[in-house]
């Protein structure tokens, strides 16, 4: 169970996607999603895996009690032929899935994904009930060292939690060569030979895209002159995203009268393509767990630079080595990191071969399906 499901994106959704097809002959699987997308179908297949979605308004106090209601008839339907539901991060469907879970006598496994929002103090705030779904799944997996830490700090048992990181698809998420990146370039618009600066992920605050924005200026003043790509969605009903974020960032570029070397691109399901075709990468977030878009693009072999952040974003990148790291919210070294990265090719290429690296000896999804198998035999010897 998951908040979005392909074709919609989520971090979450995405990895349920990898996984299950990294799964396919251990484990019989079935997705049930929230969608915010009225049109697609209630009932689909993905990948030859049955799909079911609950379409929500999230704006509409009153499509959510009705959607509550929706997933829980769904789940009341499906949960009969399933021994085990894995439920993805922490939101208002955790309480009425816990609850029919515990009533079904079904195993509970929770992916814990999202820093600031799947922790033990921000669940608490939520009351008593959702705290008591929040520690009621029979095991825990954390996709970052960090959430297990907090986990354990609010006295959980320890026992009961497991670290999955995140994991790719290398194969999908591969560099390309130089034919490959040509034709990718002349397909998606972008210059043959300037180089491209890509950001992956929505509009919100704590993602910072506007802190990239005036990083990335900061090098004309130094003759460097990339391009800089935006992919994710800009405006939507859902509460992070934050409009004026990027209609900012488009009326600052317009007065520099360099509106042509902004490029926006929507959220796309085929977002390997941007980095397969890119230059170098930027996660400029102050909040992350173990951030997807980053672990997409060092599997492409890209040079990377991205905001330190303890637990997460330190564990994937060693400065200097196979990416460069910046402290929060420095416009400053955030630049200098860039200018690093496209100023010294040789330099570069060898942290994008080394990122690649990691990738392929720690994240790759094959590892997480064997996690995420585990943790179902475990409970069901429970």
């Amino acid at each position: 169970m998951t908040g979005a499901y392909y074709p919609e994106i989520s971090a979450a959704g995405v990895q349920c996607r990898a996984a299950a097809s990294a799964l396919r002959g251990q484990a019989v699987l079935s997705v049930l999603a929230t969608a915010v997308n009225p049109a697609l179908p209630r009932a689909d297949m993905v990948d030859g895996i049955p799909v079911r979605r609950v379409t929500v308004n999230v704006s509409s106090r009153a499509s959510k009690a009705a959607a509550t209601v929706r997933m829980v008839r769904e789940l009341l339907q499906s949960a009969r032929s399933c021994d085990i539901i894995h439920l993805h991060g922490f939101s208002q469907k955790n309480v009425p899935v816990s609850i029919v879970a515990r009533l079904l006598g079904k195993h509970l496994v929770l992916t814990l994904h999202t820093s600031g929002q799947d922790e033990p103090d921000v669940v608490k705030r939520q009351g008593a009930l959702a705290y008591w779904a929040f520690r009621s799944a029979d095991l825990v997996l954390s996709v970052s060292h960090d959430l297990k830490a907090r986990w354990c700090d609010a006295h959980l048992p320890a026992d009961r939690i497991r670290v999955a990181p995140n994991g790719i698809d290398t194969e999908r998420f591969r560099p390309a060569d130089p034919a490959e990146r040509a034709a990718l370039r002349r397909a998606l618009g972008w210059p043959a030979t300037e180089p491209v600066v890509l950001f992956v992920g929505f509009f919100s605050r704590d993602k910072r895209p506007d802190l990239l924005f005036r990083a990335w200026r900061r090098l004309g003043a130094d003759g460097i002159r990339p391009r800089l790509a935006f992919v994710g969605a800009k405006r939507s009903s859902y509460y992070e995203i934050d409009q004026a974020l990027a209609d900012r960032i488009a009326r600052d570029a317009a007065d520099l009268g360099r509106a042509g070397d902004v490029i926006w691109i929507e959220p796309t399901t085929d977002v390997e393509r941007c980095f397969r075709a890119a230059d170098a990468f930027v996660l400029p977030s102050v909040r992350e767990a173990h951030p997807l878009a980053l672990l997409e693009a060092m599997a492409c072999g890209l040079p990377c630079a991205a905001t330190r952040i303890a637990g997460a974003t330190d564990v994937l990148i060693t400065d200097g080595q196979n990416g460069r790291l910046f402290p929060a919210d420095d416009e400053a070294a955030a630049a200098e990191a860039l200018r690093d990265i496209l100023t010294n090719e040789a330099r570069a290429l060898a942290m994008g071969a080394r990122a690649r690296e990691t990738v392929l000896e720690r994240y790759d999804i094959r590892r997480t399906a064997d996690e995420w198998l585990s943790a179902y035999q475990t409970v069901m010897q429970t």
